[in-house]
């Protein structure tokens, strides 16, 4: 949840709140102070911690603001979740006029994985619309967050406007993808043809839950699931969006009593006066071939004609083994997760790196001025972090490149070229060659993607 005047994404698929996860270690910069407590353009507003007693009272700030009336399982739901994370408050002479809350993510980096507390219920009430107080809660939470060690942070938004200005970026980018299924998919691959098996939900977290953590660092961007986040979020039986789609139905890639090598989770709904849907919510392969093989099984599903997937990655294998790209298109493009480097010098020594770096940053950061400045980055290749090495520190040398700190976000994951931030005259480039040479040590494998909503 975003804000205050704007509505949910109307594209979710997805519940928008995550399970806990243990505090992390803090990776704070010895020289990072802790913010100074926030305040707003109204005296009468302050800042501060939401105690236990009052999350239904946040709760209800929230569904006031998002028009929405939650049945009790899902209210508990979200009481459960508000228990373990950060919560924060504005009130005006003791009303409870704004919320937001922190949940402890973890997120896949290059080469390993951080600690990211994601921004969720984000809400202000009707009557105190532009006052400062969206302003006041969000600087009242970068001050927690230095004060943990946090190195990053995330969130979802359905405006980029709103949260650009405290730092956000978009890190990840998601494709909508529309198959035509009343003919058989065409391939230019064969699939693999080991056994498609449908799986029961409640075996979800145990069978995909393994899967899942294996392959968690192999694209940045990607959050992890607890078993908890697979029953109460994925595995939900009515969809909140769309109450006319089935329960979740989970198909798996693989030889009986080994492991998977795939697995697809979809909602199906039935048309009277159009081919009925499959609404496909998540598909992993370990193998192009893995991957057709659930596509075709998909777009081969009785009395469907079409298959839409929402949040596919941008190099999606099936935009290239597709025979057909008529069948296949991509109806739309988003930018999905946004992250804010809390802490520069943490951020950037925790991810790996795929070529050498030297060169000196200038980064604006109007929010939390220790990240601002010139420093001298130096980082050695390397696949993971444990292998490489990276340095961050002040200097007085002349800067190879400015930018702001929500540019340096959106190019973190390796997915927004710094060459195209040139072009586009967000970032300066002082040495000729650097945004190329900062552009071959930031790339990875596959590019930024997360599909997990929160």
């Amino acid at each position: 949840m975003d804000m205050e005047p704007v509505q949910p994404p109307t594209q979710s698929t997805q519940p928008l709140t995550q399970t806990t996860q243990p505090p992390a270690q803090s990776t704070q910069s010895p020289a990072q102070p802790t913010q100074p407590p926030a305040q707003s353009t109204q005296p009468s507003i302050r800042f501060g911690d939401i105690p236990e007693a009052a999350i239904d009272r946040a709760l209800s700030l929230a569904y006031l603001v998002f028009h929405e009336s939650p049945q009790d399982e899902k209210r508990k739901h979200h009481r459960d979740l508000l228990l373990g994370c950060v919560r924060v408050g504005a009130y005006d002479q003791g009303e409870l006029v704004g919320f937001l809350a922190a949940l402890p993510f973890t997120v896949s980096v290059p080469g390993g994985e951080l600690p990211c507390p994601g921004l969720t219920f984000v809400s202000v009430a009707p009557t105190h619309r532009r006052r400062g107080v969206l302003t006041g809660m969000i600087r009242e939470l970068f001050g927690k967050l230095v004060a943990d060690g946090a190195p990053i942070a995330a969130l979802w938004a359905s405006e980029d406007a709103i949260y650009g200005r405290f730092g956000f970026g978009p890190a990840t980018l998601g494709n909508t993808v529309e198959i035509d299924s009343r003919r058989p998919l065409a391939l230019r691959i064969a699939p693999d043809t080991r056994p498609l098996r449908l799986l029961d939900p409640a075996d979800v977290p145990d069978v995909l839950g393994p899967y899942h953590d294996r392959t968690l660092t192999e694209r940045p961007g990607r959050l992890a699931r607890t078993e908890a986040w697979w029953r109460e979020e994925w595995m939900v039986e009515e969809d909140e969006d769309d109450d006319e789609l089935s329960p979740p139905r989970v198909v798996t890639l693989g030889d009986p009593g080994g492991p998977i090598a795939g697995y697809a989770i979809y909602r199906t709904r039935t048309c009277d006066d159009a081919p009925g849907l499959v609404r496909l919510d998540d598909l992993e392969a370990d193998t192009p071939a893995a991957a057709a093989a659930l596509w075709r099984y998909l777009a081969s599903i009785d009395l469907t004609g079409v298959i839409r997937a929402w949040g596919r990655p941008q190099d999606d294998p099936l935009l290239l083994f597709a025979a057909d790209r008529d069948q296949v298109r991509v109806t739309g493009q988003f930018p999905g997760l946004r992250v804010r480097l809390v802490d520069v010098r943490a951020a950037l020594t925790a991810r790996s790196w795929a070529a050498p770096v030297d060169m000196v940053l200038d980064v604006r950061d109007d929010h939390l001025p220790a990240n601002a400045g010139r420093h001298h980055l130096t980082a050695t290749a390397a696949v993971t972090t444990a292998d490489g090495h990276a340095t961050y520190e002040r200097t007085d040398r002349p800067a190879d490149l400015t930018l702001d700190v929500r540019d340096l976000a959106a190019c973190y994951f390796g997915g927004t070229p710094v060459a195209s931030l040139v072009r586009a005259g967000l970032a300066q480039e002082h040495t000729p060659g650097t945004a190329r040479a900062l552009d071959a040590a930031l790339r990875t494998a596959l590019l930024p993607h997360t599909v997990d909503e929160f």
